[in-house]
């Protein structure tokens, strides 16, 4: 039991990344309060997890700073503290040449996948330092080091990230507070094949030949599945991690390495 007695909050909890780990975190012990933007999917969420008095959900927009702040002040009242945020809220965004991409659509993601992270972190501060410490996991992506064509409204917003989890490791660290990021590639979830048919189009190639392509761009040849990204997250919730922050801790396949 890894988690045992910890508390944990995690945003964009209805995804396929978020929900895996909410299956972790329970079967290690942990109380887990899910955060998401539809109280149906909650609902259905909270009803497959059949975890009784040990999970609970609030509805909040990841750019809502409000909405933020209730969610995590209902998890400590729930629960009695906070111990881990995995701040997982994200959107890919558009498949786009740099030149079409919209202001309104580039605003939009990065209220979510900047703001949202960066909010997450902030409420999640003082709740950590009454507990003594804590663990705040933010969802960063390959493009967090890397570019790509197509995506720069989000690679942008990871890039972002990675530097929002280093400068939040340095001011944190005395208060024993730990933040990292993990960085997956192609995980085989609805963001990836978002990304894929948006890149497609009515081009000659389809989204499937682009899937393959990048496959055989990875040395394990494969794409990672949601569960592979939990265990990550469990570990840097865990205090088995208990000396890794300010990192983007890779989960790619070796792609970033080739």
């Amino acid at each position: 039991m890894r988690l045992n007695n910890k508390v944990a909050i995690i945003t964009g909890a209805t995804g396929g990344i978020g929900e895996a780990t909410a299956w972790r975190f329970l079967d290690e012990g942990a109380r887990v309060m899910l955060v998401g933007r539809s109280t149906d999917k909650l609902s259905a969420l909270v009803e497959r997890l059949d975890g009784g008095d040990s999970v609970a959900h609030a509805v909040a927009e990841a750019g809502d700073e409000q909405a933020n702040a209730t969610a995590i002040a209902a998890c400590v009242e729930r629960f009695g503290g906070l111990d881990i945020m995995l701040a997982n809220a994200g959107t890919e965004g558009s498949v786009l040449p740099l030149e079409d991409q919209s202001l309104e659509d580039f605003e939009a993601l990065l209220r979510t996948n900047v703001l949202g992270v960066w909010l997450s972190i902030k409420h999640s501060v003082e709740p950590m330092r009454q507990r003594g410490g804590g663990s705040i996991i933010a969802l960063g992506s390959i493009v967090s080091v890397i570019g790509s064509p197509g995506l720069l409204p989000y690679i942008a917003s990871k890039h972002a990230v990675a530097g929002m989890l280093k400068t939040a490791a340095v001011e944190l660290g005395e208060a024993n507070i730990r933040v990292n990021a993990i960085g997956p590639g192609p995980i085989q979830n609805r963001m990836i094949d978002s990304i894929f048919e948006q890149a497609a189009g009515d081009g000659e190639v389809d989204a499937a030949t682009m899937a393959d392509g990048m496959r055989e761009a990875i040395p394990l040849k494969r794409f990672g599945r949601n569960e592979e990204v939990a265990n990550l997250a469990l570990f840097l919730a865990s205090d088995e991690s208990s000396y890794c922050s300010g990192g983007i801790h890779m989960i790619d396949g070796g792609f970033t390495a080739a």
